[in-house]
């Protein structure tokens, strides 16, 4: 599949209110990939992409405070309202995940191809910059992420018996009434799963060093 295909179906899969914060890849090709006409200048090629990276950041910044807001509440809900919120809280932070890898891919993709275009050097030196940006290296969600697969864990009990089937029916009872956030966190992780599982794309400055979610939790449905 294209990048530009698979680019857009990450964005459709992605919460609606999201879909404009996304890298902005299928206007930015035409520029790069134009049959006629001049590609723009290194120099006014990095001024688009400073401004996608500087949305890109700021939204993600944004949401990371929300979700650290939100993390740090989470336990004082009753243990029901515990139970939906860190469904969708863990869902949510997925997707979130799943954007900063489908912006960094984007921009390594548009870079690869403004170069192979101009005979330019720009990727490289772009990436370097974009390494260090809060929306890659996406720390404190990651982090957040696990603890939040280590209470899904506590709150949804694995061990046998009667104990493991009530959890799976409280499980189902939770993915039936969230199923448009349960759906889409799938399709992320089956997304991320698929980058990290070797391609073209593979290299130090291609894919974003993320600990992705496996969670043996999402997996039991």
């Amino acid at each position: 599949m294209k990048h530009g295909k698979w680019h857009k179906r990450q964005v459709d899969q992605s919460l609606p209110a999201w879909k404009v914060e996304f890298l902005r890849y299928k206007e930015l090709k035409p520029i790069v990939s134009a049959v006629s006409g001049r590609p723009p200048s290194p120099a006014e090629f990095v001024a688009l992409l400073d401004a996608e990276i500087e949305k890109i950041n700021a939204f993600f910044i944004e949401q990371e405070e929300f979700f650290i807001i939100r993390h740090k509440s989470a336990h004082e809900a009753e243990i029901a309202a515990i139970r939906r919120e860190i469904v969708n809280f863990h869902g949510e932070m997925v997707l979130l995940l799943n954007y900063s890898s489908v912006n960094y891919i984007g921009l390594a993709k548009i870079l690869k191809k403004y170069d192979k275009r101009t005979g330019a050097v720009l990727r490289l030196a772009v990436i370097e910059t974009v390494l260090a940006q809060p929306f890659f290296t996406a720390e404190a969600v990651t982090l957040m992420v696990r603890e939040c697969e280590a209470m899904m864990e506590a709150v949804f009990p694995t061990a046998p018996g009667e104990g493991q089937a009530a959890a799976r029916r409280d499980r189902e009872a939770l993915a039936a009434a969230e199923q448009r956030i349960f759906r889409n966190t799938v399709a992320a992780l089956l997304a991320m799963e698929d980058v990290r599982s070797g391609s073209s794309t593979r290299g130090r400055h291609s894919l974003p060093p993320l600990t992705l979610p496996d969670s043996e939790w999402l997996r039991s449905f």
